[in-house]
């Protein structure tokens, strides 16, 4: 299948579950029922909550499992990434995951953040995840009837070389859920995800979070699907919920890298300093 519709979802997630779920699972029914066969979600789609004490008390164990994706995706008969969830191990820190699933209902991967958000941008928003979550070590690409999906989360947007090296391997999609803060946001958003898809002649799936949060976060939004050639072709705004469609066509992948091959050339030289 070289042709299909697919859907970002942007949502406002609550640190209350059960109404994360609700309206997430509204968003995509949402975005299925317009025609959607690929719906991407943000990062964090089952809670967000700063407070080390209270995410501990509301976070779900990894071990009770994620159901309720599973039986959405077979019952609207889509492709469905959780962006990603957040879930508790038993004796370890918790994992920030990123789930797909086939029309079926079957995990067919899922990713576990590398690169976690240790920042301090000054004026007090300041990030450590690594004392909350366990880093992934493992790059995912999902191999699918509509395509080849290079996975990753948020901040692995700036480590370009991830996304060589899954082009690489046969990446056409590159999915970047993500709940960026508003000052990175602003300023790295949209270059830093053009730029994924220029370089390695891609598609960037791009659904995140956006507004005020309950826990007093602010986040960008902006979800956005971009072509290989870098051209934006669907955006949401910076405040609202909801979806925005685009149609994925895998032969713009192949005319891209054909006309500025550099996706593919790994050179080696020396550097002299």
């Amino acid at each position: 299948m070289s042709k299909f519709t697919a859907a970002i979802i942007q949502t406002n997630t609550s640190n209350d579950p059960a109404q994360a779920w609700s309206e997430l699972e509204r968003l995509v029914r949402a975005a299925a029922g317009r025609g959607a066969y690929f719906v991407a979600t943000p990062e964090g789609s089952n809670l967000l909550e700063r407070d080390r004490e209270k995410f501990k008390q509301i976070c779900p164990k990894l071990e009770d499992g994620f159901s309720q994706y599973s039986e959405l995706a077979r019952e609207l008969n889509i492709y469905l990434l959780i962006g990603s969830a957040l879930f508790q191990q038993i004796g370890k820190k918790a994992v920030n995951r990123s789930l797909f699933f086939a029309p079926d209902g079957k995990l067919i991967a899922h990713y576990d953040k590398i690169h976690l958000f240790d920042v301090n941008l000054g004026m007090g928003q300041e990030a450590r995840e690594s004392d909350a979550y366990e880093a992934g070590t493992t790059a995912v690409l999902a191999n699918t009837e509509i395509g080849k999906f290079g996975l990753s989360i948020c901040y692995d947007m700036r480590f370009a070389h991830l996304y060589r090296m899954l082009c690489q391997k046969g990446a056409e999609i590159l999915t970047m859920p993500a709940s960026f803060t508003v000052p990175t946001g602003k300023a790295h958003w949209e270059v830093l995800l053009r730029a994924r898809a220029i370089e390695n002649g891609a598609y960037v799936i791009a659904p995140a979070q956006a507004g005020l949060h309950a826990d007093g976060r602010k986040t960008y939004g902006h979800s956005m699907i971009i072509n290989p050639w870098g051209e934006i072709i669907a955006e949401l705004d910076g405040k609202s919920t909801g979806f925005a469609l685009a149609e994925i066509n895998l032969d713009e992948v192949s005319a891209a890298r054909k006309k500025i091959p550099a996706w593919g050339l790994n050179k080696s030289f020396d550097i002299y300093d």
